[in-house]
């Protein structure tokens, strides 16, 4: 097991520094000029200069890379051109709420997922009327899911909050106004992991150990949840892994819909001022995000298949 989890951690680590490396080449073909959106089109020559001498502009490409690699290993994420204020600052104080948003999108998207694929294997009349609704849900924009659930449970019926976020200092506030961002992205991706849960179900229930259960006159509903539900969760568990990094990205909608101060928010923000520094932060923590979604799932494998650990 103690091999399994360095060779996991060191391939986290190789796949990090891939992702932030290729975010530094993208950000170099990226259209517009820092320095123009913030002196504006009538600045001098001058001004321009050393404006770029400033922000570090004026040096080649590599030495940039280096220059970036090395403060980032010191955890020194640079100074928004935007804000003025350091990257770190900006992101310690966005990322609670996004990554809040994240673990409440996707505990209910499994929520509801899992205790609907059992129901749909459980009583098969339920089965095509709950994957048609799944299917439905999973043809929906996002966004057009999180308008229609703003005006249905916020104007319509105000029983939530329609935008805006207090801050943690209040348990139940947060999670009021957490509620229907996060039921956008449950429902979003609920879709996938009912689509995947019942699949893998399916192809449980008809092995042989589950056949001489059933020929010992062991109850269906004990068979389900004693003999099928863990072999048919280790899929499940790999797909959730990829759906972090989803809903991560899915966040960045459903902040902007719901006018949340999000990390979603910041990079629309960012990418509008082309503040270089601060999506290069902004991209290196979500990769880091996304890597260690992969990294805990990769773990919970292990331990729910031991023979994965020592492989």
């Amino acid at each position: 097991m103690r091999s399994f989890l360095l060779r996991r951690v060191l391939l986290a680590l190789a796949t990090l520094w891939l992702a932030s490396s290729l975010v530094f080449l993208f950000l170099l073909f990226l259209p517009g000029d820092p320095v123009q959106a913030i002196l504006g089109l009538e600045a001098s020559p001058a001004a321009r200069q050393a404006l770029e001498r400033a922000l570090g502009l004026d040096k080649p490409p590599w030495e940039r890379y280096a220059d970036w690699l090395t403060r980032t290993l010191r955890l020194d994420l640079g100074e928004s051109i935007r804000y003025g204020k350091p990257v770190g600052e900006l992101l310690e104080e966005r990322l609670p709420l996004t990554l809040g948003l994240v673990l409440l999108g996707l505990g209910g998207a499994l929520f509801l997922a899992l205790p609907l694929a059992l129901l749909a294997l459980r009583f098969p009349f339920w089965d095509l009327g709950l994957t048609g609704l799944m299917a439905l849900l999973q043809s929906v924009p996002t966004f057009f899911l999180g308008v229609v659930l703003l005006y249905a449970l916020a104007v319509h019926l105000p029983l939530f909050p329609a935008s805006g976020f207090p801050g943690f200092s209040s348990p139940w506030e947060a999670l009021r106004h957490l509620f229907l961002p996060a039921l956008t992205l449950a429902l979003s991706r609920a879709a996938i992991l009912f689509r995947m849960a019942r699949g893998s179900l399916l192809e449980v229930m008809g092995q042989d150990y589950i056949r001489t259960a059933r020929a010992k006159g062991v109850p269906e509903t004990w068979v389900l949840f004693k003999h099928a539900l863990k072999p048919a969760s280790l899929p499940l568990v790999t797909v959730l892994g990829l759906e972090g990094g989803f809903l991560l990205t899915g966040a960045v909608v459903v902040e902007v819909v719901f006018a949340l101060p999000g990390m979603g928010s910041l990079a629309l923000t960012a990418l509008e001022a082309r503040d270089y520094p601060l999506l290069q932060g902004l991209v290196l923590v979500m990769a880091a995000l996304i890597v260690l979604f992969n990294l805990l799932v990769d773990l919970l494998y292990g331990l729910l298949d031991p023979r994965v650990a020592y492989a």
